[in-house]
């Protein structure tokens, strides 16, 4: 029989691994690039995703991050978990992230999966959780944002799919292109255009 709290935090490992894989090879512009109206970049992401493990599985749980946490500190500049400034290196966006991830691991081991935590930014009525609550939220947090890497990665060099060893696309023989005519000429005739 499956274990539910096992299934959910080997889902959540495996998209908060992704999301870091979608780095590999990049220099520090194409890490830092806003691609999209938003000024979502990669390693953006990956900073918030490490942020948010600290917010959902520290405070709400009552556990504080053992570390200073400087884009949460008053008069960090707005959204400051979601991109990376010129000084923050990667290795320290990454160490962040897999310290996070190691902080938020131990929350997972300590606590039942029906243990009850308070999420203090959330309203009244919906602040007090379990950990269950919690894991599902947080796979479904960070698999949103993998497909927003997946995306931002394409944007930036084609690389595309849902894993290094398993891109998990299959668009024929003919390739990307013959599948991107083969999209927009269904697009342009759904659409009315010729």
């Amino acid at each position: 029989m499956n274990d539910p709290k096992a299934d959910l935090h080997r889902n959540l490992t495996v998209a908060r691994d992704d999301v870091l894989w979608k780095l590999d090879g990049l220099s520090a512009y194409d890490l830092r690039r806003p691609l999209v109206p938003s000024g979502t970049s990669l390693l953006g992401l990956v900073k918030h995703v490490g942020s948010v493990a600290v917010g959902y599985f520290g405070e709400t749980f009552g556990r504080p991050f053992p570390e200073a946490v400087p884009w949460f500190a008053e008069g960090a500049p707005a959204a400051a978990d979601l991109w990376a400034t010129a000084d923050e290196s990667f290795d320290d966006i990454v160490g962040f992230h897999r310290g996070a991830w190691a902080f938020a691991d131990e929350t997972i081991a300590a606590t039942p999966i029906d243990g009850i935590g308070r999420v203090p930014w959330w309203p009244d009525d919906q602040a007090e959780v379990t950990l269950h609550a919690i894991l599902v939220h947080m796979v479904a947090e960070v698999n949103r944002h993998a497909g927003h890497a997946d995306l931002v990665r394409e944007l930036i060099d084609g690389a595309a799919g849902l894993r290094r060893d398993n891109d998990n696309l299959d668009v024929g023989d003919d390739g990307w292109r013959a599948h991107h005519d083969r999209v927009e000429s269904a697009a342009r005739l759904a659409g009315g255009r010729s």
